[in-house]
Order: structure tokens, then C-alpha cells, then sequence
């Protein structure tokens, strides 16, 4: 840490940190302060990781360190040293993640802006748990919060992801035909002529 004078000049301390985040080795030198949803942001362009509340209530912030999640509002950068931070961009290389595709096809999100914190809670919870139930899903999802939807499009979306990542086909559980059509099961996934 360099601490030469910095009281006397008006500089702020700063230490170097290295951290892997999402596959790539970064090393910046950052202020202790510094949260890391600002550095992942800021330092590494990871614009997926939302900064809701900053009070670690609402789960926007949600990023997986080595594989469990954390609050990046509540934690430092300094704290990721020599880690591995997982966030929604590191998901998938090519293409959307099976859980982001399952919380397309079903529909849950609205505004989007807390989707990514619901999407790595629930890598965190298929990663510990390949097959939830709905309580283990509510369970698991507890520590995020959305203003826009109502939870049960997430929840059929995690179990949906739960399914696809199983290798059980394409998750859908409500009219078998295998096109993510919910409303009338005829499999062209829009609502019957004359309905």
C-alpha cells in the first residue's frame, strides 16, 4: 500500500490488486475503498453488474466469488485479491447461458436492471443443487428482489434452466410440445386463431 506522505500531499492510499474475473487475470492498483461493483465496472467493463440499493439488500450486485455469491456493493476489491469473480458476462462465450436463454423464453424480466443478480443466484443455487424444488428456488432467490415482475416467470425460469442444464431437453414443463408455448400447446408459439 502506498502510505509515503499521502496524509501531507492529499493523495488517497492505493494498493495493487489482481483478481480473475471471468477468466482473465486483471491487475489495476485501486484505493481500499474501492467496492468491487465499481471496480468490476469501472476497471474491467463489466456493465452487468447493476449497483441497486448499495446496502446489499437488493441483490442487483450479485456476482459469484469463487463460485459463491456476494454482494459486490458490501465487498471491497481489495477482498477479491488473488480470487476468482464470476459475473453475467463471463457466463458464456458464444451465445446466451442455458439460464440466461430460460429467463428469455419465460418471460422473466421486465426493466432488466435486476436480472443479472438473479441470474448468477441462480448459477449459485443449480451449481450447489442441479434439481431444486420451488422451495429451494425461493430459497435461493431470497436475497434478490425485483420491482417489476412477479417471481413465478423466475422461478419457471430456474426450473426451466434447471432442465436444460440436466440435459432433460428444453425445460418446458407445461405443454410438453418443446417450444416454450405456454398459452395453447400447439407448438407454433403464438396464442390459436379464433382463441
Amino acid at each position: 500500500m502506498s502510505t509515503d506522505n499521502t496524509a501531507q500531499s492529499g493523495e488517497l492510499p492505493t494498493r495493487e490488486v489482481t483478481v480473475t474475473v471471468n477468466g482473465e487475470e486483471v491487475t489495476r492498483e485501486v484505493e481500499p475503498r474501492l467496492k468491487l461493483s465499481d471496480f468490476l465496472r469501472r476497471e474491467c467493463g463489466c456493465r452487468g453488474v447493476r449497483v441497486g440499493c448499495e446496502h446489499g439488500v437488493c441483490g442487483a450486485c450479485t456476482v459469484l466469488m469463487d463460485g459463491e455469491g456476494v454482494k459486490s456493493c458490501l465487498t471491497y476489491a481489495v477482498q477479491a485479491e488473488g480470487r476468482e469473480v464470476e459475473s453475467v458476462e463471463g457466463l458464456s462465450e458464444d451465445g446466451l447461458h442455458p439460464i440466461q436463454e430460460s429467463f428469455h423464453e419465460e418471460h422473466a424480466l421486465q426493466c432488466g436492471f435486476c436480472t443479472s443478480g438473479f441470474v448468477m443466484a441462480t448459477k449459485e443455487l443449480l451449481d450447489e443443487d442441479p434439481d431444486p424444488g420451488r422451495e429451494d428456488i425461493e430459497h435461493g432467490l431470497a436475497d434478490n428482489i425485483c420491482r417489476c415482475t412477479g417471481y413465478q416467470n423466475i422461478y419457471e425460469a430456474v426450473e426451466r434452466a434447471a432442465d436444460k442444464m440436466d440435459g432433460e431437453g428444453d425445460g418446458d414443463k407445461m405443454d410438453g410440445k418443446g417450444d416454450g408455448d405456454k398459452m395453447d400447446g400447439k407448438g407454433d408459439g403464438e396464442v390459436g386463431e379464433g382463441d
